[in-house]
């Protein structure tokens, strides 16, 4: 089968306990800019169980299309029926792209499916787009247009690859929570709803889920975040963190920390923002003592304002902040909190 025979967008819209994820319209608002780009369309692969509902919402963030697989098989979800059904749905409609989310979910089911429909996967992808590939003429080789141009940290973050997937179809990527923006809810709009049940035959492979433990948590998520103080190694200690709180409290915000803090043992791994932690789009980031190692600034680099706060002038922070301040956190943070009382109301 010819590659020009795989047509369309395709986005994995991940649902948890039949509410939809967030990355799930994230991957809309993107799949909207590739289709465009393309002259195509964009589907949502809808799986789960009673989940039929949430077809509108998919439409009101871009999908044209909705293919649902509703299966009491899918209620939660177990790797060998999830992957059963995409490869499936791959299989039947050949789309030319799938975006799946980065989640604990997407990391499991993204590789399965694309063995299984004889594919490659770019993980973790920062930026999609579509282009020629190689992305500059090479002699002797043929450059090939329209294709999907992968882009994601490497070697541990120390440089960036852009990667194709010229002679298989479909191109598939996943793409890490808060990284692509989705668009704004066209209020009423409908797609196409197509039902697909590719059967299921439960096997040795099947899991069982004898118990759903989950888990309670009071910390603020801080991808929902506007405001963000951020602490890294420079802070000194967990104890240390506290003016970093006094300065958030005061300005409604929330404090983050980079891997080292986490490493340390300072903070919780669910507030580490970075290449191995969370990407977050804030309207205000304040880096506290964090050197701006590209690791780091991977996850942050897309707030609207980026302030600095670091006794280093050399630290790559600076190069990316909006702002920034040379001097001694301990000094400055707590003087800010200070003055931020006086007009804050």
């Amino acid at each position: 089968m010819g590659l020009e025979e795989y047509k369309g967008v395709y986005v994995f819209a991940q649902q948890v306990d039949n509410e939809l994820s967030g990355i799930a319209f994230e991957l809309l608002g993107k799949a909207k800019e590739l289709a465009k780009d393309l002259n195509t369309d964009v589907t949502a692969m809808l799986l789960g169980s009673g989940v039929k509902g949430l077809a509108d919402q998919l439409a009101e963030y871009g999908a044209d299309k909705v293919i649902v697989v509703d299966d009491p098989e899918l209620k939660e979800y177990r790797t060998e029926p999830y992957a059963h059904a995409v490869s499936s749905i791959i299989n039947e409609y050949k789309p030319e792209i799938v975006l799946v989310g980065a989640t604990a979910i997407g990391r499991d089911l993204g590789p399965r499916v694309s063995a299984r429909v004889a594919t490659g996967l770019t993980a973790d992808c920062t930026v999609l787009e579509i282009g020629d590939f190689p992305l500059n003429p090479v002699p002797g080789q043929e450059q090939k247009h329209n294709q999907l141009l992968m882009t994601r940290p490497a070697f541990g973050g120390n440089t960036i690859a852009t990667i194709a997937c010229p002679d298989n179809r479909p191109q598939m990527a996943t793409v890490r929570p808060g990284v692509m923006q989705k668009i704004d809810p066209v209020q009423g709009a409908k797609a196409e709803v197509i039902e697909f049940n590719p059967g299921f035959t439960p096997n040795d492979k099947y899991v069982e889920i004898v118990e759903i433990v989950k888990e309670i948590s009071n910390t603020v998520d801080i991808m929902d975040a506007k405001i963000l103080v951020s602490g890294g190694r420079g802070v000194g200690s967990k104890e240390n963190f506290q003016i970093l709180q006094d300065l958030a409290d005061v300005i409604g915000g929330t404090v983050s920390c980079s891997r080292a803090v986490v490493d340390n043992g300072w903070m919780p791994k669910e507030l580490q923002v970075g290449q191995t932690g969370k990407t977050v789009r804030p309207n205000v980031y304040f880096a506290i003592g964090i050197s701006g190692a590209i690791q780091h600034a991977a996850g942050m680099e897309e707030s609207d304002i980026i302030v600095a706060i670091n006794k280093d002038e050399t630290a790559p922070i600076f190069d990316i902040a909006d702002y920034g301040v040379v001097g001694d956190l301990n000094k400055i943070v707590p003087k800010l909190t200070e003055e931020l009382k006086k007009v804050v109301k």
